[in-house]
């Protein structure tokens, strides 16, 4: 049965000392949780272990995150992460001192649902 996208939001992280992309990165999705609830699960009869959870973060250098450690910090569904290039780098200088920002779109999918439910006649 296809999935189909119930839900996406963007968040945006960053880590002003230390250049650390995965702190900009768990950030970035974190902040895209702050934006969004999910009170299907407690008014159906919908288990979360049904939701597939896809992540897209945007930091300069995507081949400094672990993906599999952003995947693990999801609390819902059954989640992936994928890192590409985008965010930014943006260098203070001042100090030298480069700043890291992450971009995250988070993306949940459910089985399709049209079966399931129907239109009520009150």
């Amino acid at each position: 049965m296809a999935d189909q996208r119930f839900i996406i939001e963007m968040g945006m992280g960053n880590d002003l000392h230390g250049m650390d992309y995965q702190k900009a990165a768990r950030r970035a999705i974190e902040d895209a949780f702050r934006h969004s609830t999910l009170p299907i699960f407690e008014t159906t009869r919908l288990d979360h272990t049904e939701m597939r959870v896809q992540v897209t973060v945007g930091v300069q250098e995507p081949e400094r995150l672990d993906t599999d450690t952003l995947a693990a910090t999801l609390p819902r569904g059954r989640a992936s992460v994928r890192a590409v290039k985008g965010g930014q780098n943006v260098t203070n200088p001042e100090t030298g001192e480069t700043l890291v920002i992450a971009t995250a779109a988070v993306e949940a999918f459910l089985p399709l649902q049209a079966d399931r439910w129907q239109q009520s006649q009150g």
